[in-house]
């Protein structure tokens, strides 16, 4: 067992099957990425982001500090080297759940980690996940759907693909995935 990169288009669930997986696979340690968006609400400092602000970020991405980061929907987000490069250290199971550009970055340094793509059942669920948030502002929403039409093109990409048609269902598949390496 090593890194998994999980990415998958905004809206996908990816956060909701990360969840699922922990309840799963209490041992897989999930990295906490940097972002400079404000907290949604019932989110937590820490818990699901370290929550930054800008110019922190951009000493962060200076300084070396992040394996990969990139600029989405007008905020940044990286994921911190320190705490993942001491998990794999430890040759203990690592998830990174990330965006398609971010996951490309860790491709070029890290090939031999694991990178599985998270699909939505179909188009129009994605829109419906999207729109039912009701956390953000309709043009923020067309850009992130935008963004997913590229995104859903980059499948290919992967060594593995999980349709999040059920989250525990998918949830389970990507465990099967980390724990057969």
């Amino acid at each position: 067992m090593g890194l998994t990169v999980l990415s998958g288009p905004s809206g996908v669930g990816k956060g909701t099957v990360v969840a699922a997986v922990r309840r799963l696979f209490p041992d897989v340690w999930v990295s906490v990425s940097a972002t400079t968006r404000p907290p949604r609400p019932g989110e937590t400092e820490g818990v699901e982001y370290h929550f930054v602000d800008r110019d922190r970020f951009d000493r962060m991405v200076k300084d070396g500090e992040l394996v990969e980061h990139a600029e989405f929907a007008g905020n940044c987000y990286g994921t911190p080297r320190a705490p993942l490069t001491r998990r794999l250290a430890a040759g203990l199971p690592a998830l990174l759940e990330i965006e398609l550009q971010g996951a490309r970055q860790v491709r070029a340094s890290m090939p031999s980690a694991q990178f599985v793509f998270l699909t939505p059942p179909s188009w129009e669920e994605l829109v419906r996940r999207l729109t039912g948030r009701g956390t953000e502002a309709p043009d923020v929403i067309e850009r992130r759907l935008e963004r997913a039409r590229i995104e859903l093109a980059a499948e290919k990409e992967f060594d593995a693909v999980v349709v999040n048609d059920d989250v525990e269902a998918a949830a389970a598949r990507l465990v099967s995935l980390m724990t057969a390496v």
